[in-house]
């Protein structure tokens, strides 16, 4: 059986997964997105309780939300998106620093981030699917919002002027 490849990020606990299985050919692709035993024999031993996924167009930003509890296993399973991750436990030495990746369909990387911090993703291809399992349900109430656009982080966009949410822009 073969190791998992995960590489460490500037961020403390943030890793960048790079899937174990990939076969392409004239048929298509296939990747195995999670396989529990692998990844726990590299290090990410959290129990997944939640997928979900969101389709979304061009120039749409999405985020950047977190919480206190949950870790994320994030990917882009169709399309190209720029993804940013953001610390946001002020405990932590690295409370707001940030950095940003590009996942796609082409590269198939997966993002594992965890609890306390924030992420938010632009779609860069005509449409995209993003994909994140989660270690806890969904609760709205107990997640933070930071405004894309915050001056105090000084977040790197690709574009200037995102299709964003009302949420996302700060209005509720």
């Amino acid at each position: 059986m073969s190791k998992l490849k995960v590489e460490k990020t500037t961020l403390d606990g943030v890793l960048v997964v790079h899937p174990l299985t990939q076969h392409e050919d004239f048929r298509g692709d296939y990747v195995e997105t999670y396989n529990e035993e692998m990844y726990r024999a590299a290090g990410i031993t959290e129990k997944f309780v939640q997928d979900d996924y969101a389709t979304s167009t061009k120039h749409v930003l999405r985020g950047i939300h977190g919480d206190a509890k949950t870790v994320k296993l994030i990917s882009c399973l169709y399309g190209r998106i720029y993804v940013v991750v953001v610390n946001n436990d002020p405990e932590s030495s690295q409370f707001r620093k940030w950095q940003g990746f590009t996942l796609s369909d082409v590269n198939r990387l997966q993002i594992r981030i965890p609890a306390k911090f924030g992420n938010a993703y632009l779609v860069m291809s005509d449409v995209s699917t993003f994909h994140y399992k989660q270690t806890t349900y969904y609760d709205r109430p107990g997640q933070f919002t930071i405004r894309w656009n915050d001056p105090a982080y000084k977040f790197w966009w690709p574009i200037d002027n995102p299709i964003v949410s009302r949420r996302d822009a700060g209005a509720e």
